[in-house]
């Protein structure tokens, strides 16, 4: 039990730091509304299941300075670069009283929504690395113990996500800072540019 309050622990703290993903659900939220981001916050946890799994496998893609993992990086740089730009060219676009859309154009924002959060969670190295450093601490634990350890931190993931995207989507609070919500668009696609020029520059200097 102590081991398993200590990974819990470690996993809620490292969401807590702001990432891609945060500034996804977010931005989704406020532009799209809780719902519609709802699909961000499970493709997130899904791609975080997928890391979870594969770290527990101890998959070779996974470890740091591996070609595939570069690769990865790579490709996650150039996912952050587009979903920045595009929160950029897209700030203040979307007034208030279009979230009410109809059912079919929820429906199919719903699944770009999934799709750009499992994309981001998938692409972003900081998740490779976090689990599997987690896996190497659980590598003596049985098989039971690592199946509750991943249903737990992908519902975890998914229910933190899906609070954040609640109290950001909320109309209410929308209408209360809907001045400040271009600013969070561009601030957020900011943070994403800069995430990934940071690793690109730690991969060049590497």
């Amino acid at each position: 039990m102590e081991q398993f309050l200590i990974v819990a622990a470690a996993h809620f703290l490292a969401l807590l730091s702001p990432g891609p993903d945060f500034f996804l659900v977010a931005r989704t939220s406020a532009s799209a509304g809780w719902r519609v981001a709802s699909g961000a916050c499970l493709g997130i946890a899904l791609a975080n299941g997928v890391f979870i799994g594969a770290a527990f496998a101890g998959v070779a893609i996974l470890r740091e300075g591996s070609a595939l993992f570069m690769a990865l990086q790579l490709a996650g740089c150039a996912y952050l670069l587009y979903i920045g730009k595009v929160f950029l060219r897209h700030a203040g676009q979307n007034a208030l009283d279009n979230l009410q859309a109809s059912a079919a154009r929820a429906t199919q924002g719903w699944l770009a929504s999934l799709a750009m959060g499992f994309a981001s969670g998938i692409l972003n190295p900081k998740n490779a690395l976090f689990y599997a450093s987690l896996a190497s601490m659980l590598a003596s634990s049985s098989a039971g113990w690592k199946i509750a350890y991943a249903c737990w931190m992908c519902a975890i993931v998914l229910l933190w996500d899906l609070l954040v995207a609640m109290s950001i989507g909320n109309r209410r609070v929308l209408r209360r800072f809907s001045r400040a919500l271009p600013w969070l668009e561009r601030a957020s696609g900011i943070m994403l540019i800069l995430l990934a020029s940071a690793v690109l520059i730690h991969l060049a200097l590497g």
